[in-house]
């Protein structure tokens, strides 16, 4: 855990081999008003760090076993101790010593004999730096996190807007309201048991899962703009009514692009887009609205596709009465390689009576 540096407060690891170099920092440093911590060695060093995290280290070179550079070399790589500020102390006085402690990482140098002014102000300057480096840190800390609570708000407040438009117009067609729901849950599962397919574990990430149930529950949005008339229509459509049905595939889409176009752009809408546009594709390549086929249909697409077929079958309509479960799993075996992907058909065949349905007969 990093150090807030504050007045009085800071304390300073002085590593030197040699006590009297430590009783002479050591005498400046309380002078100072700083709390030093002197040790003779990088063990000791090491333990000391481990007890308590200096605000700022004081650094001898030419050390036994391991020297100055290898210790900061060490600080430096470790994410717990790289921040703290590393001052070389060294009766070295060549350019090519300084250049390399820079290198490593070291923010200063200064060499011996010591006279108190300069380690002073050293000191005084690089605690100041440390302690506003740290301090912006936690300010970028508090901003992020306000920023990501605001883009999570707005992304929910986006979502409940999406769910009540899509449940606006479900509310036309099932006066159970329980087929989105469903849709939803049910796509969840699915998608988390082709979680555990070697061919779609690495296509299927966890946002995927999470992401998939309230985007699936917005696969018919764009029936909001097709009449009645067709849309419940009990006798067999004409022509001109099923082109117009085929439509709410691309108006659904078109209407989440545009708010997906005027809002903080996220991955659950482009999830959502595509199923309302292409959870009609067939893996033959015989459905709408573009006649995709295979894998050119998107996996989400696909995974709904399914989920919904199945719901649709097991429900009343307005033309027929629901299947009982066995008649919809023939139905949905004779279309599999045809409108459905066989390889995920196979995984939910084997969740099937796992999934929530409305005909439990």
């Amino acid at each position: 855990m990093k150090n807030t540096v504050k007045s009085g407060q800071s304390n300073i690891l002085i590593v030197d081999d040699v006590p009297a170099n430590l009783m002479i920092l050591s005498d400046m440093i309380k002078e100072l008003g700083y709390t030093p911590r002197p040790v003779v060695s990088v063990k000791q060093a090491q333990e000391a760090v481990e007890k308590k995290m200096p605000n700022l280290i004081l650094l001898d070179i030419s050390m036994p076993d391991i020297t100055g550079f290898e210790y900061c070399t060490m600080l430096k790589n470790d994410v717990k101790t790289r921040d703290i500020p590393v001052i070389f102390i060294s009766a070295l006085d060549s350019m090519e010593d300084k250049v390399r402690g820079f290198r490593l990482g070291a923010v200063d140098y200064i060499a011996k004999p010591f006279e108190k002014e300069e380690v002073s102000v050293r000191l005084s300057t690089h605690l100041k730096i440390y302690q506003m480096q740290q301090e912006l840190e936690l300010y970028n800390r508090r901003l992020h996190k306000m920023v990501n609570d605001q883009i999570h708000l707005a992304a929910e407040e986006q979502k409940n807007i999406l769910r009540a438009l899509a449940n606006l117009v479900e509310s036309k067609g099932d006066e159970s309201g329980s087929h989105l729901p469903m849709v939803g849950s049910n796509s969840r599962l699915l998608a988390l048991s082709l979680q555990l397919s070697p061919k779609f574990d690495k296509q299927i990430t966890s946002s995927f899962v999470d992401e998939i149930e309230l985007a699936a529950q917005l696969h018919d949005l764009g029936f909001i703009t097709i009449s009645d008339s067709v849309q419940f229509k009990k006798e067999e459509l004409t022509m001109d009514e099923w082109e117009e049905l085929k439509t709410h595939a691309e108006i659904g889409a078109r209407h989440l692009e545009e708010i997906y176009k005027h809002s903080s752009k996220n991955d659950f809408m482009k999830m959502a887009i595509d199923i309302a546009r292409f959870h009609h594709e067939n893996w033959d390549g015989s459905g709408y609205p573009r006649g995709l086929s295979g894998e050119e249909i998107p996996l989400a697409a696909r995974i709904v596709k399914i989920v919904d077929c199945y719901d649709v079958l097991n429900r009343d309509r307005c033309y027929r009465p629901a299947f009982t479960l066995e008649k919809s799993m023939e139905i949905m075996r004779r279309e599999n390689g045809q409108q459905f992907d066989p390889d995920i058909m196979e995984i939910f065949e084997k969740v099937q009576k796992q999934l929530k349905c409305e005909n439990s007969r």
